[in-house]
């Protein structure tokens, strides 16, 4: 079986260990069908993110990242309410690249009301902010995305 690493996201910023440094970080392995993804997790970055996602995010995505009860059905207005990032809703769907864009520049027009962080928060917190929600993600759902992400990057 291929090994492949990459990120890995604890689940709980509570289960963060206090002892462990930024250059520490520790793994654990998903099943994907045949292929065994290496999830790596930087303890540091995934509790940095954490605090950011509770200071800027938790308003609107919630304390657990839950998202609203309704994030499937526009509102009045047309617009979709904020979505879960826990795993339970779409955003595993999109690559890296797409979950950091929307961060970064918002809501595409007419979708939602989420508004561009561009300015407010670096690339760096914005990464970490996406660690720390991508932490929640079961094994299963992050092997889904990692292929997703993969073909992302590929062009595919």
């Amino acid at each position: 079986m291929a090994k492949v690493k990459k990120m890995f996201l604890l689940g709980l910023m509570a289960l963060v260990p206090a002892a462990c440094s930024e250059q520490q970080a520790g793994t654990g392995q998903e099943r994907e069908g045949a292929q065994t993804i290496l999830r790596q997790v930087d303890f540091a970055q995934v509790s940095r993110g954490g605090v950011l996602f509770a200071k800027h995010c938790a308003e609107c995505h919630g304390d657990n990242a839950q998202g609203a009860v309704n994030w499937r059905q526009r509102d009045a207005e047309g617009m979709f309410p904020p979505p879960p990032l826990n795993g339970t809703g779409h955003a595993w769907h999109h690559p890296q690249s797409t979950l950091f864009d929307v961060i970064k520049e918002g809501s595409p027009v007419g979708m939602g009301r989420m508004p561009a962080w561009k300015g407010r928060l670096s690339d760096e917190e914005i990464t970490a902010i996406i660690a720390w929600f991508q932490s929640r993600w079961t094994d299963e759902v992050f092997a889904a995305w990692y292929q997703t992400d993969q073909r992302a990057k590929a062009g595919l």
